[in-house]
């Protein structure tokens, strides 16, 4: 069947959209789906170790959230302009693509003044390109070293906590809104069914044997962005920067050789492998950058397992989700998830599917 993008709407209440995270992170709900019976199981997430062996390796995006959002005041009206980071241009000349709000008021060449709690001026931007209708290219004035730019935007940056999510950022946030194992500093959004592992389950899935292979995807809002044409195969991705080692390679085709279960956690991750498949369909050292969209009929050759959160309607995130488990049953499953109170998208509840 050659599926269209109405294919993957369904109605969900505003109220099942989690505003907050659950109170541990390993305390979320845990909906297991099995591919080959339809089987679908009601669990916590800690039950996971009970789903994985000796042997079995998982695929995790080490990326880390940076602060992306910032507030900061136009010259001369002193109007509040939010400036979304979305990417590094230059680290030499500070050259940032971002989006900023309301994009109406801001024109090449406006200033923008960023203050730190206390009133003080602690950076100043210029404006100095427009890239979209909301886009611009802007110029910090800031004569340091990248370290310690990042210092100070990680001082001035709120967590940039998705749009549905209606409140505003807080200090749980800047831990919440990050998996334990984040370190490669790049992405304005996080790998969301990495949110649910804590250190001590980690501990415990290490104890029992399975493996951890780490890759990087720096997620961008290209990730969300709506998709607006019928035609799945028309929908372009916004590219994202990807890095796969040796060694992440080697732990993942040497469990696959061994017959163990490949897991890859969350749709980046799914994402980063399924863009270095090699001639032989093992999974290849890869750094660069991916538009990759994975829509139904797709044929996996790395994972056979993957660790997900409950995503929006229509979006590329569920696209692929039904591409890997099957519509009729990923559907069926949501409609499920709906039935029995789970929570979605970021600070959501999670789905394993084996």
């Amino acid at each position: 069947m050659r599926y269209k993008l109405s294919n993957f709407n369904f109605d969900l209440p505003k109220n099942k959209i989690a505003q907050f995270p659950s109170e541990q992170r390993e305390l979320a709900k845990l909906m297991v789906v099995h591919k080959d019976t339809g089987k679908i199981e009601h669990k916590v997430f800690k039950d996971i170790l009970d789903y994985f062996d000796a042997g079995d390796v998982m695929i995790r995006n080490d990326t880390k959230v940076f602060p992306a959002r910032l507030y900061g005041k136009k010259e001369k009206t002193g109007a509040t302009i939010e400036v979304f980071l979305l990417r590094e241009l230059n680290s030499e000349m500070k050259l940032w693509d971002v989006l900023v709000d309301p994009a109406r008021k801001i024109r090449v060449g406006n200033k923008l003044y960023f203050n730190d709690a206390k009133g003080n001026e602690v950076l100043v931007a210029e404006v100095v390109d427009n890239t979209t209708s909301r886009g611009r290219t802007i110029r910090f004035f800031y004569d340091g070293d990248s370290e310690a730019f990042m210092k100070i935007l990680d001082q001035l940056g709120n967590t940039p906590l998705p749009k549905y999510i209606n409140r505003n950022a807080n200090d749980l946030d800047k831990e919440r809104y990050q998996t334990v194992y984040a370190k490669s500093i790049g992405a304005v959004a996080a790998p969301t069914a990495g949110l649910h592992f804590s250190k001590d389950l980690l501990k415990r899935l290490e104890i029992k044997g399975v493996d951890f292979a780490e890759l990087t995807l720096h997620i961008g809002l290209g990730t969300f962005r709506s998709i607006d044409v019928e035609d799945l195969s028309k929908h372009k991705m916004e590219a994202e920067y990807f890095k796969i080692s040796d060694i992440a390679a080697d732990k993942v085709n040497k469990a696959k050789l061994e017959k163990h279960r490949v897991c890859a956690i969350g749709t980046t991750s799914m994402r980063s492998i399924e863009s270095a498949v090699s001639a032989e369909g093992m999974l290849k050292a890869a750094e660069g950058w991916t538009n990759k969209f994975i829509f139904p009929p797709y044929p996996f050759s790395i994972a056979d397992s993957m660790l997900t959160n409950f995503h929006l309607p229509k979006s590329s995130l569920i696209i692929m989700i039904c591409a890997f488990g099957g519509y009729e049953l990923i559907m069926d499953a949501y409609q499920e998830a709906i039935k029995n109170d789970y929570n979605f998208y970021s600070y959501g509840d999670a789905m394993l599917i084996i």
